[in-house]
Parts: C-alpha cells; structure tokens; sequence
C-alpha cells in the first residue's frame, strides 16, 4: 500500500510540475515548453506507464483550464512519456546524453509538427510560432518551417528537462527507496 501511495504521490507532483511550468512558458511567450519536465520525472523514476498517466493528465487538465491547445498535443505528451521511461528508467544503457534526449525528443516532434500543420497551420500557442512565420516567410514551406522550428524548441526543451530531472535524481541518494 505505501509503495502505491508513493507512486501516487510523485504522478500527482509530475503533473503539477508539468501546469506551473508550462503555464509559466506559455505566459512568458518562451520559444520552449517546459511541460514536460513532470512527465520526464515521473517517467524516470517510474517508467514507461506512470510517464504516460502524467503526461495524459498534464495535457487533460491544462487543456480544459489554461491552454485549449494542450489537448490537441496530448499525443506528444504521451509519446515522450513512453520514450523517456523507456531511454532513462533503467540505467543500462551506455548512450550518451545528447542521443538520449534525441531518441526522446524525435518521435514526439514528428507528431507535434503533424498536429501544428494539420490542424492549426503552423500557428500554435507557444512562443515558436512566431519563429516559424520568420522562417515560413523566407521562403520555406510551411510543413517544413514547422518540423525545423519544432526539432530545435523541442530538442532544447527536452535537453533542459532531462538535465533538470536527471540532476534533481543525483540530488536524492536514497531516491530508490522512495519507488520500491
């Protein structure tokens, strides 16, 4: 039973972690997201499921409260919570951080750029819309203005939130006990 409570305990901070942030990128305009950083914890010290539940929950309710758009990128929010419970739960494997945060941030920026495009025209709420029209308007397709804009506000947002968990991790030596 405490071991549940406890899982419980660090899904619900996830998803908290991911509103405050996100909301705070979104009112600041950043050219980053920061609401995955949650998702990326729970996944990291939980796995693959307990990324994807905060990562659902995340988009469900800052989508119905804040930022109407969060809805429609729930797919990602999913998908980089399956990938980074896979690549940062266990420790095994020997890739280098940079490849990690890649394999992390690649699926979920071909399925935001396939959202962005599809269903909004390029223009989202996020502070990257204003990069994609800059480079829209220098001649660039729209679809790829996107992708470009998106693989590099996504790798930075992923890069920073896996360093901020993975350092949070190294700062709780007995972190193992708080999981098993």
């Amino acid at each position: 039973m405490k071991k549940h409570t406890s899982q419980l305990t660090i899904i619900a901070l996830a998803v908290a972690l991911n509103i405050v942030l996100g909301n705070l990128a979104l009112f600041l305009r950043l050219p980053i997201y920061l609401d995955t950083v949650g998702t990326i914890l729970a996944a990291t010290l939980l796995g693959p499921i307990a990324g994807i539940l905060t990562g659902f929950s995340s988009a469900l309710f800052t989508g119905v409260t804040t930022d109407l758009f969060s809805l429609y990128f729930a797919p990602v929010q999913l998908c980089v919570g399956f990938m980074a419970g896979i690549l940062l739960h266990n420790k095994r494997t020997a890739w280098s951080l940079p490849l990690k945060v890649l394999l992390v941030t690649l699926p979920g920026t071909l399925i935001a750029s396939l959202i962005t495009v599809l269903l909004f025209g390029g223009i989202t709420s996020s502070g990257s819309s204003m990069l994609v029209q800059v480079i829209h308007g220098l001649g660039l397709n729209q679809t790829l203005s996107v992708f470009l804009v998106q693989i590099g506000t996504d790798y930075l947002d992923k890069f920073l939130a896996i360093s901020l968990v993975i350092s949070a991790i190294r700062a709780l030596p007995r972190y193992r006990q708080i999981v098993s």
